[in-house]
């Protein structure tokens, strides 16, 4: 986050970073945050196993993931599971049938760039396992596993990584 030093307002190169989540201008007083990201990840559940996906771009390109992504202005959570899954997957899906089961903070570096994100996990219900098709530039493949097979060193994100954890045990 250093290397933002040239004030957007004043032009001078007089940005400094507070370390967590705002630039200010020290010349003119301007001030940039840098919120928290909404993101969500779905648990896509067909009896005792879950789909799983295989990122296929950085960050954590190769790893174990959960369909999802971030929340676009404008939109809700349950909005973005809907859009995700589509763009991702072109999986439609019923919101309704979505279940709220947590949220957890993250950090999600983008090229050199660290966005702190809350994650928020729902689970969707599948009454048979299904193909997928894919959209390549985003996964690599898809996985069925039950969740006590899923070793949390192939997971992409630590908030995954933590949620899968206590997901086992529910």
């Amino acid at each position: 986050m250093d290397y933002l030093k040239f004030c957007p307002k004043c032009g001078n190169e007089s940005l400094n970073w507070d370390g967590e989540k705002k630039w200010n201008c020290k010349v003119c007083d301007f001030i940039l945050f840098h919120n928290v990201a909404g993101a969500v990840a779905v648990v896509i559940k067909c009896g005792d196993e879950i789909l799983l996906t295989r990122r296929n771009q950085e960050p954590k390109k190769g790893k174990l993931d959960l369909a999802g992504g971030f929340v676009d202005p404008k939109e809700s959570a349950e909005g973005t599971c809907a859009r995700e899954l589509l763009e991702e997957m072109k999986m439609r899906i019923d919101i309704t049938k979505l279940k709220y089961l947590a949220s957890l903070p993250n950090i999600y570096e983008y090229k050199n760039v660290i966005y702190n994100t809350l994650d928020i996990f729902y689970e969707y219900e599948s009454d048979e396992k299904f193909e997928v098709n894919l959209e390549i530039s985003e996964i690599s493949e898809t996985v069925w596993l039950k969740i006590q097979d899923i070793n949390p060193d192939d997971i992409a994100f630590d908030s995954q990584r933590i949620f899968l954890e206590k997901y086992k045990t529910l």
